[in-house]
């Protein structure tokens, strides 16, 4: 519950941000409802998968999948501990895509339930075009960055990006990601990431992939 005092709020919020913890299995289920909340209106999540009242399940049923299989194994998703915010990254040995046609068969299925047949070509030509620009060279993989649509506007999403680049920047290790809504690119500059292209297939909303060069770390005395 939200305090008298609307600022006491925020500053508590911020710190919660700015000091992120490890998500575990236990998580999954509440991060899969964030994600899915975040981004039932995103620009691409809007013309890849099904409109109305399913959307919701879909969105829910495919974040989970990618937590529970894809992202929390490797110990780089990271969350406020109350739940407001997280950041899904791959770490640069992770495939970031899920590879092999009997590994996509058997996730026909999900897919189907977050596109619905109608847009299930969409989303395989968003699939297809991310896996095609996909930088070779090693590097950290922001997969998904959300803020609970409540929380949203009050630099929770910047807090937590800063966090987390602060323990990549740590390896020397570069970032990548695809913005697919115009109103975080200045957030992503802010935190060093630069414009490549657009990668989005034809007809598409526009999908930036974004690269970060990783900062070279400072040797302190012998």
């Amino acid at each position: 519950d939200m305090s008298a005092d609307p600022d006491q709020d925020r500053h508590a919020l911020l710190a919660e941000a700015a000091a992120p913890r490890r998500a575990g299995q236990d998580d999954a289920r509440r991060l899969a409802r964030l994600l899915a909340a975040a981004f039932t209106t995103d620009p691409v999540m809007d013309w890849i998968s099904r409109p109305g009242a399913k959307r919701a399940e879909g969105l829910e049923r495919f974040f989970f999948w990618l937590l529970h299989v894809r992202a929390i194994p490797f110990g780089e998703v990271w969350m406020a501990p109350s739940g407001g915010v997280a950041a899904v990254w791959l770490p640069p040995d992770v495939p970031a895509t899920a590879g092999g046609l009997i590994e996509q068969l058997r996730l026909l299925p999900m897919f189907l339930r977050l596109c619905g047949l109608p847009r299930l070509m969409r989303g395989q030509a968003m699939a297809d075009a991310m896996d095609e620009h996909h930088p070779h060279e090693p590097h950290f993989y922001l997969a998904f960055i959300a803020v609970a649509p409540r929380l949203q506007g009050l630099g929770l999403g910047s807090t937590l990006l800063d966090a987390t680049l602060r323990r990549i920047d740590e390896t020397g290790a570069h970032a990548y990601l695809e913005n697919s809504n115009p109103k975080n690119t200045k957030l992503y500059a802010r935190a060093g990431f630069a414009a490549r292209r657009n990668i989005a297939p034809n007809a598409a909303p526009p999908l930036i992939a974004m690269w970060r060069d990783g900062r070279k770390r400072i040797e302190g005395p012998a």
